[in-house]
């Protein structure tokens, strides 16, 4: 039982599974490296979406028919290109994609040393006079003013 609750979990509909637990398997290790379009930040694995559900069908179809991972995948970014990839290749096209965390970390730190530098102190502090002096004496001794 608990090796099939990890099964259904990813599948929210029983039918859609495999017969063949490793056929399960691989068409779960494939899903789990594809998005799903609609919620962009989740794999197809873990999606309601029904985009998810067809592409998790498509996946189940091809590995049923016996085609290799990687095929499956060639077949699905053929079919919607980089963006069904939850990792992207890195290639021209992609740069700015992998290079969007560097970039925005960049300009924060860069954000953070410009404000420090423009931060201007505040005047040093001056010396009390005489009479600053004795009416602090005062205060402190409990005189008042």
């Amino acid at each position: 039982m608990m090796l099939v609750a990890p099964a259904l979990a990813a599948v929210s509909d029983p039918a859609e599974m495999l017969r063949d637990p490793a056929q399960e398997e691989r068409a779960r290790e494939i899903g789990r490296e594809l998005r799903c379009m609609v919620c962009q930040n989740q794999s197809i694995e873990d999606s309601d979406a029904e985009l998810a559900r067809d592409l998790r069908r498509i996946v189940r179809e091809q590995v049923s028919a016996g085609r290799s991972n990687d095929a499956i995948m060639g077949y699905l970014h053929d079919r919607y290109g980089d963006f069904v990839l939850l990792r992207p290749p890195v290639k021209p096209e992609t740069y700015l994609l992998w290079g969007t965390p560097v970039i925005a970390l960049g300009l924060g730190l860069a954000m953070i040393v410009t404000m420090r530098r423009r931060r201007v102190p505040g005047p040093a502090p001056q010396e009390l006079s005489a009479a600053e002096r004795a009416r602090l004496r005062s205060i402190e001794d409990g005189r008042g003013t």
